[in-house]
C-alpha cells in the first residue's frame, strides 16, 4: 500500500494542467535520434502539465553547462551524462535539491533503489548532503556475449554464477578450445575495457561501500582489496589458454575487433564480456537473440553479495529552479515517461512499474530484466575518478598489467598518480 501511495502521489499533478503554466528549458547531451526520443517524452510532459518545454542538445554539454551556470544563465534542468559533473555543480551551489519524498520514491520504485539514491546524493556548497539527481535512461555493462550455436554444438550451458563461469572456462580449455576474446585496444584510450572488468570484479568480491571508497580514493588504489580485483581480471586475461591469441595480444587487439572471433568457423573464442553497445561492431547482419546472445556477468554464489550490476546512465538535476522543473522530475517518475522511450530504442530503466511489453525489441527487454534483477547498481568507476586517473593511469596501468607487470606494482603506480593531484 505504501508503494501505491508513493506512486500515486508522484503523478497526481498529471491529471490536469497546472494552474500556472511556466517555461522549462532542458539542456542535455543528446543529438540526432536520441534528441528526437527525449523530445517525444518532453512533449508528453508538456501535454499533461501545460508547461512550455524546450530541449537543447549539445556535443559540448559538459563544458557549456558550467559556463552557463557561472554566468547565471543555466537552463532549468540539466541532463548529466555521468554524476561526477553533477556532484561538482552541487558543491559549487549550482544545483537545487529535489523535493522531499523523492528519495523515498526511488527506494520504493527503482530496482536496487538505494543505489540510485546514493548516486544522486551530493554535498552542497556547505558540505551538507542532499538528493540532487534523478536517474533516467540507463546502460548495462555487466554482460557476457556468446554465439548460441557454438554453445549448442559443444553442449555448454549458460552459467548463472561466477563459480560456474570459471568452471565453463576450464571446460572449454579441456575441450581444446579457447574460452575468451579480450581486446583493450582503443587508440589513445587503449586500456579502458579492462577498467570495466576490474570494476565488475570489485562488485563481485567486495561490498558496495568498498567499491565507493575505491572510486573516491578513501580506499587507496593499492589496497589489497583493489589488487585482488585486478588479479581476478588477470585470472582471465593473463592466461594464455583462456584468451584468443594468447595474453600477449590482449592490449594490442582492438576492442571493436576482439569479439569477432566468436563468429569464426571454427570459433576462435566462445565468450566476450562487454557492454550493451558492442553489437554495433559485430559482423554485418548479425541478429541479437538469434546469431548472438548475452547473459548476466554472474556473481559468486559463495560470497553472498547479491546481484551487482555495473553500468552508466544520465542524471537529471535542477540548475535554475522553478515549479515546472520540479513538475518535470515528478513526471519522470511516471511509468509513461519511460515507456515512451522504451517503445523506440536505446532505453533501459530501473523503474519496476513499467510495462515491459512496451520495449521495442526483446533484446532490450532482456537487458532490462538484468537491470531490474540488480540488488546493487554502481556507476562505471573510472568515469567517476579524476580524469588523470580514470582516463589516464588506470588505462595505462591495465595495459602494463596485461603485459606482465605485477598487480601490486600497477596499483602502486596508479595510486602515485592520484597522490600527485592532491
Amino acid at each position: 500500500m505504501k508503494k501505491q501511495i508513493l506512486a500515486a502521489a508522484a503523478v497526481l499533478f498529471l491529471g490536469a494542467h497546472t494552474s500556472l503554466a511556466e517555461q522549462v528549458t532542458v539542456f542535455g547531451p543528446w543529438l540526432g535520434p536520441d534528441q528526437e526520443n527525449v523530445e517525444a517524452v518532453l512533449a508528453a510532459f508538456a501535454e499533461k502539465s501545460g508547461h512550455d518545454v524546450r530541449y537543447v542538445g549539445s556535443d559540448s554539454f559538459e563544458q557549456q553547462i558550467m559556463v552557463d551556470a557561472e554566468a547565471g544563465s543555466a537552463p532549468n534542468v540539466a541532463v548529466f551524462p555521468q554524476p561526477g559533473l553533477a556532484a561538482d555543480m552541487a558543491r559549487r551551489g549550482f544545483l537545487t535539491p529535489l523535493k522531499p519524498g523523492t528519495g523515498e520514491w526511488i527506494r520504493e520504485n527503482y530496482a536496487a533503489g538505494q543505489s540510485w539514491v546514493d548516486l544522486g546524493t551530493y554535498a552542497d556548497q556547505n558540505g551538507e548532503d542532499h538528493l540532487f539527481g534523478f536517474f533516467y535512461k540507463v546502460d548495462v555493462k555487466s554482460l557476457v556475449w556468446f554465439v548460441p550455436e557454438n554453445f549448442e554444438d559443444a553442449e555448454y550451458e549458460v552459467p548463472t554464477t561466477m563459480e560456474e563461469l570459471k568452471e565453463l572456462t576450464e571446460q572449454i580449455v579441456a575441450d581444446g578450445e579457447t574460452p575468451w576474446c579480450i581486446g583493450l585496444g582503443s587508440g589513445g584510450a587503449t586500456g579502458w575495457p579492462a577498467t570495466d572488468w576490474v570494476e565488475d570484479m570489485m562488485l563481485r568480491i567486495q561490498t558496495p561501500d568498498v567499491y565507493d571508497g575505491w572510486v573516491d580514493n578513501s580506499i587507496k588504489f593499492n589496497d589489497p582489496r583493489v589488487i585482488a580485483a585486478i588479479e581476478e581480471f588477470g585470472a582471465f586475461a593473463r592466461n594464455d589458454k583462456y584468451v584468443a591469441g594468447g595474453a600477449a595480444t590482449v592490449a594490442s587487439t582492438d576492442f571493436r575487433d576482439s569479439p569477432k572471433g566468436m563468429f569464426a568457423s571454427p570459433p576462435q573464442c566462445y565468450m566476450h564480456r562487454q557492454a550493451s553497445f558492442i553489437p554495433a561492431f559485430f559482423p554485418e547482419g548479425t541478429v541479437v537473440g538469434e546469431d548472438v546472445d548475452f547473459f548476466y556477468f554472474p556473481a559468486y554464489a559463495g560470497k553472498d553479495l547479491g546481484k551487482p550490476v555495473l553500468g552508466a546512465g544520465t542524471v537529471w538535476g535542477i540548475t535554475n529552479e522553478n515549479a515546472a522543473a520540479h513538475d518535470l522530475i515528478r513526471f519522470l517518475q511516471d511509468p509513461q515517461a519511460h515507456e515512451i522511450w522504451m517503445a523506440r530504442k536505446g532505453f533501459l530503466t530501473p523503474h519496476k512499474g513499467v510495462d515491459n511489453s512496451k520495449f521495442s525489441d526483446p533484446t532490450l527487454r532482456k537487458m532490462n530484466d538484468i537491470l531490474l534483477g540488480a540488488t546493487t547498481f554502481r556507476f562505471d568507476g573510472s568515469d567517476l575518478m579524476p580524469g588523470a586517473v580514470g582516463a589516464g593511469s588506470f588505462w595505462t596501468g591495465m595495459v602494463d598489467y596485461t603485459g606482465g607487470k605485477a598487480a601490486d606494482e600497477v596499483a602502486n603506480d596508479i595510486q602515485k598518480s592520484w597522490d600527485a593531484m592532491k
